[in-house]
């Protein structure tokens, strides 16, 4: 691609090819060389529309195949996750790993071959919080801490056992390492709040000194005139009458 005209046509053929529901390599590779062209440098927003477009597209994909089979869900899913990542939408990417992951976790019993491996969800963690979502990374960490009764009768003593027992222990100390940056986050909220009330009434008590001198001031001005007019009065009042 050498001219704009060329990329808004790479950009309404991705576009079509989504809502045709072409989820397939083509249209990830045009989707990547629309992203890759120094054409597209010239146009403002590009990046951000196509991601816009695409999570209102997800949404309404997942709503058409809401009665679909868990085999189909998840291949949309996986495509819409590479799309993403090419756009650069981490959120969003992560946010469809995790889902991909619990519809996997919760198709378990009726497909073992779904099952999701402790290394997996390790890996997701340590993804998640390397990108600062610590949210998404704590929830995924009780949902592998967390298997289900089923989950643990189907795979009492499976060949990588040992290995998930290690990531379960790297699962736990990560969650308890994102859940003590959250609260350190929240106690520093809450101390740059306390900080900011501080320095505002700190502020307003400052200002009050500097009002109540003058309005003492004023005060007694006022009250001098009085004694001043009334001292006149009462010397008038002494004056000798005319007869």
């Amino acid at each position: 691609m050498s001219n704009p005209a060329s990329l808004a046509q790479q950009i309404s053929l991705f576009r079509s090819r989504i809502h045709n529901r072409s989820f397939d390599d083509v249209t990830v590779r045009i989707l990547d060389s629309v992203l890759v062209s120094k054409d597209v440098r010239s146009l403002i927003g590009v990046g951000s529309a196509l991601k816009q477009f695409m999570r209102d597209e997800s949404l309404l994909i997942f709503r058409e195949i809401a009665d679909e089979s868990v085999e189909i869900k998840l291949m949309c899913t996986e495509f819409l996750i590479r799309v993403f990542a090419v756009i650069g939408d981490v959120e969003s990417c992560l946010a469809l790993r995790y889902e991909a992951l619990v519809m996997r976790n919760e198709k378990t019993t009726t497909n073992p071959g779904l099952r999701v491996t402790c290394k997996e969800w390790l890996t997701f963690v340590e993804h998640s919080l390397e990108n600062g979502f610590h949210s998404i990374a704590i929830q995924a960490c009780e949902k592998a801490l967390t298997p289900s009764k089923e989950n643990r009768a189907a795979h009492p003593k499976h060949d990588n056992f040992f290995h998930d027992v290690i990531a379960l222990k790297k699962i736990k100390i990560l969650k308890d390492a994102a859940l003590l940056t959250i609260s350190s986050r929240s106690v520093q909220a809450q101390a740059e709040a306390y900080l900011k009330q501080k320095n505002v009434t700190e502020s307003t008590q400052k200002l009050v000194p500097s009002i109540e001198p003058k309005s003492s001031g004023s005060s007694r001005f006022r009250s001098g005139i009085v004694k001043r007019n009334l001292r006149k009065l009462h010397d008038y009042q002494c004056l000798p009458q005319l007869s």
